[in-house]
């Protein structure tokens, strides 16, 4: 994949496409392109469609060929940052629900189950997450600004729920309870934190949409 990511706070991914080649994305990902492209929409299988479907994702996945040479562009839902990433056989990413945006035809997405129960249930990040694995360029949208972390065999890194953006497949997530009466009370973190174990890398996001819809309706319902 060929790409250049414009807009700033606003950003969107151009992609330049050779005759011949396909891009995959999520319903309603891409912007404008040309008239060299064609959309084809597929399902990946039953299988697919079940897990999209479970996990409140749209059921299908938008492919894009070139019948010729051309630009097409993927906008972000939100202010934020386009990030690309680069997949290698056997190394897979773990990415948040709606982080995927577009891939190189050879990067599969599929459905990532939490191995514990209690991760999904409290953590924040959701029982269900996005699974990338395969070769192959893969682009994901981040809120706000991106903080990135390479941890090392055992480190951990404690966050607050929705701030994980992904994570390599390498690292662990799990949930723990904020100690203390008074934290829980009056601290304004909630009861869970999610914890991610390394080694691998970690990308983090500086203001979650949940978070930034959370604080605005908190404004207009007080009145400010």
């Amino acid at each position: 994949m060929i790409y250049e990511i414009k807009g700033g706070s606003f950003p969107v991914a151009v992609c330049k496409m050779r005759a011949g080649e396909a891009l995959s994305c999520e319903a309603g990902a891409m912007s404008w392109m040309d008239s060299t492209i064609r959309m084809e929409t597929k399902s990946g299988g039953i299988g697919k469609v079940l897990g999209r479907a479970f996990s409140n994702e749209t059921l299908f996945l938008n492919r894009y060929v070139a019948d010729g040479d051309g630009e097409i562009a993927f906008s972000a839902n939100s202010p934020g940052e386009i990030r690309a990433l680069e997949i290698q056989p056997g190394r897979s990413i773990i990415c948040q629900k709606g982080a995927f945006l577009a891939a190189d035809e050879s990067v599969d997405l599929d459905i990532f189950f939490q191995k514990k129960m209690s991760s999904g249930l409290f953590g924040g990040e959701g029982f269900i997450m996005q699974k990338l694995s395969g070769q192959g360029t893969a682009l994901i949208e981040i809120d706000g600004s991106t903080v990135e972390y390479e941890l090392a065999a055992g480190e951990k890194k404690t966050i607050d729920s929705g701030y994980l953006v992904m994570m390599e497949d390498t690292c662990s997530i799990d949930v723990v309870m904020i100690k203390g009466v008074t934290n829980v009370l009056f601290g304004g973190e909630g009861l869970f934190n999610t914890v991610i174990t390394g080694p691998g890398k970690i990308l983090l996001q500086t203001m979650p949409m949940v978070q930034m819809v959370a604080r605005i309706s908190a404004m207009m319902g007080s009145g400010k």
